[in-house]
């Protein structure tokens, strides 16, 4: 009588969940496809479109479904790992993946160091620093904005280098023998904020992830103070951890 969903003690909502799980899963509902309508699933599985939006929710949530505005639901691509056991920047994370690492480029200057920045980087406040904000991109499609401040002596010449299109930690270790070898990161779930959203192509109040990374050279000074904004449908972060026993 009706497809998928049936009265019983599970709730419907959860039922419903699972026939699009089982959608994806099994590969009948691809990636990047718009999965049925509310209204269409309401009369395909005799159940409420309130019903209908709180399993889409929860899956949107879940980053198995993502939404366009006025467009409709769409299946989610599989997110993009970010390993937390070596230091990687986002180039190397996404050719890892098989992808095209892209960018494009917000803003690039010489900027004077704020309280957090300097606190950061171990400098004076108002001390210059290169400042480079970019989109990060896979593929063409929007993940990241990177909002960068680098500071070593002779930093400004970073300006000179092709930011859209090239890796800062390659042009760090290739340019200017100065490669990043080790970093402190801090990560948090947050909502979109609207300019954010904006460049990131999702809706203001959708989950991202932000993130906090000062990183060092060998010798063990801070020479990047990268804070970042990364879509939380597309993007996921992982580590392996062990007990030690003594």
């Amino acid at each position: 009588m009706i497809e998928g969903v049936k009265s019983g003690p599970v709730p419907r909502y959860y039922q419903l969940m699972e026939f699009i799980r089982e959608r994806i899963r099994t590969g009948e509902w691809m990636p990047g496809t718009p999965i049925p309508s509310e209204r269409e699933l309401s009369e395909r599985h005799g159940i409420s479109r309130m019903t209908v939006r709180q399993s889409i929710t929860e899956l949107v949530n879940e980053g198995l479904l993502y939404r366009e505005q006025g467009k409709g639901t769409y299946v989610g691509r599989p997110k993009i790992p970010q390993q937390l056991i070596s230091l990687t920047g986002f180039t190397e994370d996404i050719q890892a993946r098989e992808q095209r690492p892209g960018a494009r480029l917000l803003e690039a200057g010489m900027w004077l160091a704020d309280e957090d920045t300097a606190t950061q980087l171990r400098i004076k406040v108002g001390q210059p620093v290169c400042r480079v904000r970019r989109l990060r991109l896979a593929d063409a499609e929007p993940l990241a904005i990177e909002d960068v401040c680098v500071s070593f002596i002779g930093c400004e010449r970073l300006l000179e280098t092709d930011l859209e299109h090239d890796s800062l930690y390659r042009i760090l270790t290739e340019t200017f023998d100065m490669p990043p070898v080790t970093a402190e990161q801090e990560i948090e779930a947050d909502l979109a904020e609207a300019e954010d959203a904006k460049l990131l192509d999702i809706a203001p109040g959708d989950p991202v992830l932000r993130t906090r990374r000062v990183t060092s050279t060998r010798r063990g000074q801070p020479i990047e103070y990268a804070q970042s904004v990364y879509r939380g449908d597309k993007y996921r972060f992982y580590t392996r951890l062990a007990r030690e026993f003594r």
